[in-house]
């Protein structure tokens, strides 16, 4: 793994009792991470269209016991994709999914939609494509593009920080 979940998590500074909508949820590594730093009073969505990865992180989560967390098969690129209500979640991660999703700006109008007002969003996403690691080099999406696409879809640049080898990491804001 070239980025550490609870490091990037505590950059971004999640609280107990958030709710988080994990987009793309993959393995869930990020989902589980953010489950601790929320708390008993917080709520992770898990949200993932292969039924197997949820299967995975639930799995995950039990052996930890990490009982925080929703676990949701859905379509993130399609507008109420998510199945979650409109301004309800604090934050959204959307970690190693922007390069793979086909409508990039259906998910981060997704993304928009469900993140309350004065929330915020964390994408993290490959910088590169490097010899077999990461995403073929037509398939990366570079941080000022990603930053152009964030700002298109309504969100307003924060920071930046180093989320660990071969990536970049946008914290954006909802106004």
């Amino acid at each position: 793994m070239f980025t550490d979940p609870e490091s990037n998590i505590e950059s971004f500074g999640l609280e107990p009792g958030m709710k988080v909508a994990d987009m793309g949820a993959g393995s869930g590594f990020y989902s589980i991470a953010a489950s601790k730093a929320v708390g008993e009073t917080g709520k992770i969505y898990a949200i993932e269209v292969q039924k197997e990865l949820l299967a995975k992180i639930k799995n995950d989560a039990d052996r930890v016991g990490a009982t925080n967390i929703d676990y949701i098969w859905a379509d993130i690129e399609i507008l109420n994709g998510c199945r979650i209500a409109t301004r309800s979640v604090d934050a959204v991660f959307l970690t190693n999914t922007l390069f793979q999703v086909e409508d990039k700006m259906g998910t981060l109008h997704e993304a928009f939609r469900i993140i309350k007002p004065k929330g915020r969003i964390l994408l993290i996403d490959w910088e590169d494509s490097f010899g077999g690691m990461g995403p073929q080099q037509s398939a990366v999406i570079t941080k000022e593009k990603a930053k152009s696409m964030l700002e298109e879809a309504g969100f307003i640049f924060d920071r930046e920080f180093n989320p660990g080898e071969h990536h970049y990491a946008l914290i954006m804001k909802k106004p």
